[in-house]
């Protein structure tokens, strides 16, 4: 652990309280033997068994005079500074922190010379030198409520984590926007064409026009139902609905609608075991991922699709084994390669240039594991892609009592 150097106290105001702001800048790095800066006391993080540098954020800490006694290894890694360069040194010329205006941080919060009714400052984006952008939040320890500072404790993380969420959201704001433009685009021109020129179009033009509205509105449906699976998946609020589900005639009812919509009967392969355990889960979530994955075998994939339903176990999060069901969805296309299969349940991936928003697998395996289940995806014995999901039987307690 590391400890500070005896340094002098510099500047304090007329109370004896030193202010950051006061510190002439000559004088901040200085060290002197008039006073020794209090060690940061081992035995603080000994009771806990934590060392500072086994802690994941920035640490730093200040004694009451504002000299730096703790500087750990993430601090150093996130400053580029050594912490025999930060150790009994002014706080304020350690961390020189500047606010997203060029204001000096220090300057502006004063712990030391401030309002002591304050408890620290809450997380905010800051700047080192050189423009670098940190996450900084600070606490104030004082010898009692309204007393002087005895330990100023600063934390300090990387903004890359927040930056990767705020891009994540900046395109999913993207494909939503791009996906709705196009089917309310068509809405809007088949409505006001229909609106303006009514008696010019026979009854078949008419036909034609609404159904295509009615695609179009159902798709911006299907859309939106995707943001709100996305939006209570990420919040853990996702709810399960357990009622008895026949998955073999859920497979089977999919495969119908798909022939019904154009696809040759002789494309899907069904193989059900007979002797299947009663599942209960939500069969309108079940549905969901029966026509995600059957549609990606579709539309993705060539040759026949295979639909396998057996029996099967699984370990739950109780570490205890239970029975399941497993459902295989394999086709004959060219596969998932081999580096993208890490990927395959992330946002916006796209197994293919054939559209979609790249939300539907995402989705999937948040209801899975909603579920309690588990999804893998992996190549087929024709080299297509296989995806096999396993759902617990998921029986209320009154009937496995």
């Amino acid at each position: 652990m590391t400890v500070g150097t005896n340094s002098s106290p510099g500047a304090t105001k007329a109370s004896g309280t030193p202010s950051l702001a006061a510190v002439p800048p000559q004088a901040a790095g200085r060290a002197g033997p008039a006073a020794a800066a209090e060690p940061c006391d081992p035995s603080e993080f000994a009771v806990i068994g934590v060392d500072p540098d086994d802690l994941p954020d920035g640490l730093v800490v200040a004694d009451a005079t504002g000299r730096v006694i703790c500087f750990n290894s993430a601090a150093a890694r996130i400053t580029a500074l050594a912490p025999g360069e930060a150790l009994g040194v002014r706080i304020d010329r350690a961390l020189p922190l500047e606010d997203l205006d060029g204001r000096r941080w220090w300057a502006l919060t004063d712990p030391y010379g401030g309002l002591a009714t304050r408890r620290g400052q809450p997380e905010r984006n800051l700047l080192l030198p050189g423009g670098r952008e940190v996450l900084v939040s600070a606490r104030y320890v004082r010898t009692h409520p309204t007393g002087p500072l005895r330990r100023l404790v600063v934390t300090l993380r990387g903004t890359e984590a927040r930056r990767r969420t705020e891009r994540s959201h900046a395109e999913l704001i993207a494909t939503v926007a791009h996906e709705l433009r196009s089917p309310l685009t068509s809405v809007k021109g088949f409505t006001a064409t229909l609106l303006a020129k009514w008696e010019r179009f026979t009854d078949d033009q008419k036909r034609l026009m609404l159904e295509t509205v009615d695609a179009d509105a159902n798709r911006v449906t299907r859309l939106i139902a995707e943001l709100l699976d996305i939006s209570r998946i990420d919040s853990g609020r996702l709810e399960v609905r357990r009622q008895p589900v026949d998955l073999a005639t859920a497979v089977g009812r999919h495969v119908q609608a798909l022939t019904a919509n154009g696809q040759a009967p002789d494309r899907f392969l069904v193989r059900v075991c007979r002797s299947l355990p009663d599942l209960w889960a939500d069969p309108d979530k079940i549905d969901q991922i029966l026509g995600n994955l059957l549609e990606n075998a579709v539309r993705h994939g060539d040759g026949t699709v295979t639909i396998d339903v057996s029996p099967t176990s699984l370990t739950n999060a109780a570490g205890k084994t239970e029975k399941g069901t497993a459902v295989t969805v394999t086709d004959e296309g060219p596969g998932i390669p081999e580096e993208s299969m890490g990927r395959v349940f992330t946002r916006f991936w796209r197994g293919s240039k054939r559209g979609g928003t790249g939300l539907g697998l995402y989705i999937v395996k948040g209801i899975v594991e909603a579920h309690g289940g588990t999804i893998t995806v992996g190549r087929g014995p024709g080299g297509g892609a296989e995806f096999r999901f396993i759902l617990p039987v998921g029986a209320p307690a009154y009937l496995t009592q």
